[in-house]
């Protein structure tokens, strides 16, 4: 069958060309007047079945932009992770102290909150490993980081244009699952790795998985965004037809408008929305909580239990286990109760809210990892692991659908405020557990969790819908 455009009046224009690039239709400089005459050469899209919009590509082709975009997460969290196991032997060769080189695995995590979107993830992992110095190591990290952060810039928009809200729970559990693996994997590798073949060795095997990422995203990525595959389809139609057809679009808006309005956006989302302010705060603590764990985890086996760094790595598998049962509840708990409240309103629609589940799975993470008994501290780390990428999914979920026309802006200033606390954490993570142990500093973490997750999905469900539309951006 043809590839047909729909434009107002409900008229269908036959398209010749590849349905890929038959997405719509806009005229740049078509004026108000233009318009208003011409008004039945708007196009829209052909009705939810089009199959030019990506919520109707093949699954196959969904998919695989999904691994690939979950994938460039897992590479960048497991440079920020690889390091955990290796920080003692670096602290060494570099002259500084343990503590001191806290600063090597959170300052990747920091330059997360201000990297530039734009910038391409290629060189991220270079400059590190010819670092001779504390003050060079510092700097690559922090260019790496800043290189990075752009994995997390555009995860959220591309999965909100490829998937419906009845089908984002599965994707969304492989888009948080597997990055998420990264933290839990990189020790084990870094450990292996520093003990055998030495720890600049980390930077070289991560440029070289990262490398080959970007060279299958560039042949393999498809465009996604809305916009612009109407854009595409507006030039086969005005080639086809000489006419003026065009889409709804801000194209007469100055650059220095678009970009003042791109770059504030995620501040005034922050600063006005009191549900999103709610989500992000409880994200940014789960983050910094995961911080702890990875940069303490390793030098707990290390210095205890006397294992050696590739040892004290394989018990972040404790961490994939609770990782990997999660991701399989979570998935198919989260498109369940969507359908079942979708049916329940009866109008066809559902709330955010329904995201939300309750999020303190954190407790009993406390005490185990003051147990004498290494099993004890494994299966702790195990339910941590699980409850972790239970609150991620749900609060991701979430923000999306809430936030579903901001959903670019609101990543950043989740991003931010995630990385902000995933800095700072691990650096008042040696003082805490000096001064109350591994036991209760945990257990002081699980309680804050407690405090902030119980309460959260309660006031959401009872009062997040009337304050979203009172406070609904105007911009």
């Amino acid at each position: 069958m043809p590839a047909t455009a729909v434009i107002q009046g409900g008229t269908e224009v036959g398209l010749e060309a590849a349905p890929d690039d038959l997405e719509g239709a806009i005229v740049s400089g078509t004026s108000q007047e233009q318009q208003e005459i011409d008004g039945s050469l708007l196009v829209t899209w052909a009705g939810d079945g089009d199959a030019g919009h990506p919520h109707n590509w093949g699954y196959m082709r969904k998919w695989v932009i999904t691994v690939l975009l979950s994938l460039g997460g897992l590479v960048t969290l497991m440079s920020g992770a690889m390091l955990a196991p290796a920080l003692a032997s670096i602290a060494a060769d570099l002259n500084t102290s343990q503590d001191e080189a806290q600063i090597f695995l959170s300052i990747f995590v920091l330059s997360f909150a201000f990297g530039p979107m734009a910038l391409t993830p290629l060189p991220r992992c270079f400059v590190s490993g010819f670092s001779n110095t504390p003050a060079v190591l510092i700097a690559g990290r922090l260019l790496a980081g800043i290189n990075a952060s752009v994995d997390f810039a555009v995860t959220n928009p591309v999965l909100a244009d490829l998937w419906p809200p009845s089908e984002r729970g599965k994707s969304f559990a492989i888009a948080t699952f597997i990055p998420l693996l990264g933290p839990a994997l990189g020790p084990i590798a870094g450990g292996a790795v520093t003990q055998t073949i030495g720890w600049r060795w980390i930077f070289w095997i991560l440029s070289v998985f990262n490398g080959l990422l970007v060279a299958v995203g560039l042949v393999v990525f498809p465009e996604a965004y809305q916009v612009m595959l109407l854009r595409r389809r507006a030039a086969t139609l005005r080639r086809q037809t000489n006419r003026p057809y065009y889409v709804i679009d801000n194209g007469s808006e100055w650059l220095r408008s678009k970009l003042y309005r791109a770059l504030t956006c995620p501040i005034r989302l922050l600063a006005t929305q009191p549900t999103l302010q709610v989500m992000l705060l409880f994200l940014a603590y789960n983050f910094g909580v995961i911080y702890i764990v990875l940069s303490t985890f390793a030098n707990l086996w290390i210095e205890r239990y006397h294992q050696t760094e590739a040892q004290s790595g394989l018990y972040y598998l404790a961490l994939v286990i609770g990782y990997t049962l999660a991701a399989q509840v979570g998935a198919k708990a989260t498109d369940h109760l969507w359908k079942y409240f979708e049916e329940r309103a009866g109008n066809g629609e559902a709330a955010p809210e329904y995201r939300v589940l309750l999020m303190a799975c954190l407790f009993t993470a406390g005490r185990p990892s003051g147990a004498r008994t290494g099993s004890r501290r494994m299966v702790g780390a195990a339910i941590f692991g699980c409850g972790i990428i239970l609150n991620t999914q749900a609060m991701q979920a979430y923000v999306m659908d809430a936030y579903s026309t901001y959903v670019a802006s609101a990543a950043a200033a989740s991003q931010f405020l995630r990385s902000v606390a995933g800095f700072a954490f691990p650096l008042f993570a040696p003082l805490m557990y000096h001064s109350l142990g591994y036991g209760w500093g945990n257990s002081l973490l699980a309680i804050l969790s407690l405090a902030l997750g119980l309460p959260a999905p309660l006031l959401l469900w009872k009062y997040g819908a009337r304050i979203r539309a009172s406070a609904e951006p105007q911009w």
